[in-house]
């Protein structure tokens, strides 16, 4: 596999960068406004260039015609439906800053990922000024919904994801089909339900039979460690799991084996799809929040796969133009 280049944007936690990664590509550089995350990314990946700037701020001028993608989760809660829905009136709209960065760096490829609100027929109007931007920077689109437990991850999290190709890449790309199968949250956690020696995890886990809701981060002004708003922490409870908080550390062996158990951050990283050596810094609160924010990696990696073999069947010769360069190259040596 060869490497492919990539800048990306917001790029919170690592779930996107992680992705990527694995599918590919190398980070010439992560930005991202949020200290806690920098220090995340840095901890995880100590020599990529890790920049915590303002997306207004950053210019991507010094990548132009070095980078092969552009990616980005830009900031959600303008088209959220637990927010106002305010769209481009919400000064929180990071979009036309990723479009800027666009004509900028004239990657081959963009990603740019969203929460399924985007969809919404209300932002019908905003979503077409998006595409006749990228139109006349040249690039061909598209759009589609893409949710988590299709690709093996055991939360429902559709995400709303632009595809943005130059025509030489775009008529080889196809969206990754879903992978299969997906654990349950039992299944994904009883280990993590157990470690403290708690006697009551496997029962847990044979209850925690299903894929649970999408984990909610909040922000900093809003939001906090639980696990999302009423429904989503109705939704948990019926997972046997009390989403009222996060848990500093698992269940113990002197905890009652009916105990309705919460998530640790751990616990949450792995319903999103983290490895566990992926680490997280920051306090407990920051820390969840950064999961919850976080673009599932192994999503990340399905599209960046695919993506990347876009790409590079872009730039592949086909035998046939091959057979016939070879052929006038031979031509021209004998004549000379």
């Amino acid at each position: 596999m060869h490497n492919l280049t990539c800048v990306e944007v917001c790029a919170g936690a690592g779930g996107q960068s992680l992705g990527l990664e694995h599918a590919g590509f190398h980070h010439l550089a992560a930005v991202e406004i949020d200290s806690d995350a920098c220090r995340t990314l840095s901890l995880n990946r100590p020599g990529w260039n890790v920049i915590q700037e303002d997306l207004r701020r950053f210019s991507g001028k010094a990548y132009q015609g070095g980078v092969d993608l552009l990616a980005g989760g830009v900031p959600c809660p303008p088209f959220s439906i637990a927010g106002k829905q305010l769209g481009a009136d919400d000064d929180r709209d990071l979009f036309p800053e990723a479009l800027r960065l666009v004509e900028e760096c004239r990657p081959d490829a963009v990603m740019l990922e969203n929460v399924k609100g985007l969809s919404a027929a209300r932002f019908a109007e905003y979503r077409q000024q998006i595409l006749e931007r990228l139109h006349a920077l040249g690039y061909q689109t598209c759009w589609r919904i893409l949710t988590a437990s299709d690709f093996g991850v055991p939360q429902l999290r559709p995400r709303f994801i632009l595809v943005a190709l130059k025509p030489k890449v775009f008529e080889h790309f196809a969206w990754p089909r879903p992978a299969g199968f997906t654990p349950s949250v039992g299944k994904t956690l009883v280990r993590l339900m157990a470690a403290e020696g708690w006697p009551g995890a496997i029962a847990w886990a044979r209850q925690a039979d299903a894929i649970a809701p999408t984990l909610v981060g909040g922000s900093r002004k809003h939001g906090g460690p639980d696990l999302g708003p009423t429904r989503a922490r109705e939704a948990w409870q019926r997972l046997h799991v009390d989403g009222r908080g996060v848990a500093a550390a698992p269940p113990t062996r002197d905890d009652p084996v009916d105990m309705l158990p919460k998530l640790t951050v751990e616990m949450a990283a792995a319903i999103q799809g983290f490895p566990p050596e992926w680490k997280f810094a920051g306090s407990k609160t920051a820390r969840y929040r950064q999961v919850g924010n976080a673009f599932p990696p192994p999503v990340a990696q399905a599209v960046g796969i695919q993506l990347r073999k876009a790409i590079e069947a872009s730039r592949s010769v086909p035998m046939g133009n091959l057979s016939r360069a070879l052929r006038s190259w031979n031509l021209r040596q004998v004549a000379s």
